[in-house]
């Protein structure tokens, strides 16, 4: 079934074109995190670059929250991406839920962020929400954060592919908590098949959509599961026929223009779900791990040898 949103005349600017090969961007939130649950703050810089250049990929993007930046040590290591030929962009200061956040002060964060990076190298004019909320049901609250984006000429950091890698780095730091075993063999597997899967259906859905393949969006975040299996998801990917592109080439896409008009019955999430969405295609429209009852399955059966409790 093919969906067009080119019928939605708010969206009329951004017409259906014909399928092209399949091209995503890599980006990483939440830069700096704090220690991870396999290496120190500083290894996991240093394998992440390491691992980008030796895969080929000559620029990923950090959503930086400056607010987070607790010692110089912090900086050296964005530097070190930026050195790195990496680029930066703004995630607030101190990444707050829009939908849990009056608009004066969610802005504030956003101007604060905004302060510190506007000092750094390879900065870019992009933000991407917290939590990818967007204000959630409140339409007011979207639509002022809109307005603020556009008068500070920022653009949306959307992202089109979501497999919450997020989560199985912390279900992995709690597994090593309680002094669990981890097979990172079994977890490497999973962490790659998981993001795999996950390009492969927001693509077929976009695709239906509006008719072709975008440039792509990864959402990832600065862990240390990311730092040490990211040369796998690149080569798994491109396997299955993908080309890794920069930030820069994905948000020059006309895909992006969506992002300032979509209207759905809660913002929240990534932007081709807002868009089939929208376009009223039906559910599924978001990738199935991004349930994280069945990630947690997934992660105890095949990473802690596991079979989930039976429900009486």
């Amino acid at each position: 079934m093919l969906v067009v949103l080119a019928a939605c005349t708010h969206a009329g600017d951004v017409a259906p074109q014909p399928a092209t090969g399949k091209r995503i961007a890599l980006t990483f939130d939440d830069a700096p995190r704090g220690p991870g649950a396999f290496l120190s703050e500083d290894e996991r810089t240093s394998m992440l670059i390491a691992n980008l250049s030796e895969a080929g990929v000559d620029q990923a993007a950090f959503f930086v929250n400056p607010g987070h930046i607790k010692s110089a040590d912090d900086e050296r290591r964005i530097s070190a991406y930026v050195d790195a030929g990496h680029v930066l962009a703004n995630h607030t200061a101190t990444h707050p839920r829009l939908s849990q956040t009056d608009v004066e002060a969610y802005v504030a964060d956003i101007d604060a962020a905004a302060e510190w990076l506007n000092a750094q190298d390879g900065n870019r004019p992009w933000f991407r929400y917290p939590y990818l909320d967007e204000g959630r049901a409140d339409k007011a609250k979207r639509d002022a954060i809109r307005d603020a984006l556009a008068e500070r000429d920022l653009v949306n950091g959307y992202v089109t592919i979501d497999a919450s890698d997020w989560f199985y780095e912390g279900a992995a730091t709690t597994a090593k908590a309680e002094g669990k075993a981890i097979d990172l063999d079994a977890f490497r597997d999973l962490y790659v098949e998981a993001h795999v899967e996950a390009a492969e259906f927001y693509d077929q859905l976009a695709r239906q959509v509006i008719g072709r393949s975008p440039a792509h969006v990864m959402l990832l975040h600065e862990t240390d599961i990311a730092a040490l299996w990211i040369g796998d998801l690149i080569d798994a990917l491109r396997a299955r026929g993908w080309t890794i592109i920069s930030a820069d080439e994905a948000f020059t896409d006309p895909f992006g223009a969506y992002a300032k008009s979509f209207d759905t019955p809660s913002a929240q999430g990534t932007l081709t779900e807002m868009v089939a969405w929208e376009a009223g295609a039906p559910a599924p429209r978001w990738y199935r791990g991004n349930d994280t009852k069945l990630a947690q399955e997934w992660f105890d059966r095949r990473v802690l040898g596991q079979e989930p409790a039976k429900n009486d």
